[in-house]
C-alpha cells in the first residue's frame, strides 16, 4: 500500500513539473491576427502617451484661443478677465500633461528596474 501512495505522488509531482512545459508548447504569438504582440505594460504605456499627447494639444490650442480672446478684448474688463482666467486654464493643463508624461516614465523606469536619468 505504501508504496502505491508513494508511486502515486511521483506520478502526480512529475506530471505538476512537466505540465507547465507542455502548456507553453501551445503558445504562439499573436501573427496576422492585427491582435498586439507586446506586453501590457507596453500597450499601457502606449495609451497614457497618447492620451497626454492629446491633453497636451487640447492645452496649447486653448492657450492660442485665450491669447486671441486677450487681444480681441479691446479695453473690455470682463472680456479681459475671461482670457485671463482661459490662459490660466491652459498653462494649468500643459502643466498637468507635462507632469504626466514624468510620472509615466518615472512610474515605467521604477516598474521595469531600470535606471534612468531625466
Amino acid at each position: 500500500m505504501r508504496k502505491k501512495i508513494k508511486s502515486l505522488v511521483t506520478t502526480a509531482y512529475v506530471a505538476g513539473l512537466t505540465l507547465p512545459a507542455v502548456a507553453m508548447a501551445q503558445f504562439k504569438e499573436p501573427g496576422g491576427t492585427g491582435l498586439p504582440g507586446g506586453s501590457i505594460t507596453n500597450i499601457v504605456n502606449n495609451a497614457m502617451n497618447w492620451i497626454l499627447a492629446i491633453v497636451g494639444a487640447i492645452g496649447i490650442i486653448g492657450f492660442a484661443v485665450a491669447g486671441i480672446l486677450y487681444l480681441t478684448a479691446a479695453g473690455d474688463e470682463d472680456r479681459i478677465e475671461t482670457a485671463k482666467k482661459a490662459m490660466l486654464y491652459s498653462i494649468i493643463g500643459i502643466i498637468v500633461a507635462l507632469l504626466g508624461l514624468v510620472i509615466l516614465r518615472a512610474v515605467s523606469t521604477m516598474l521595469q528596474g531600470q535606471q534612468s536619468t531625466f
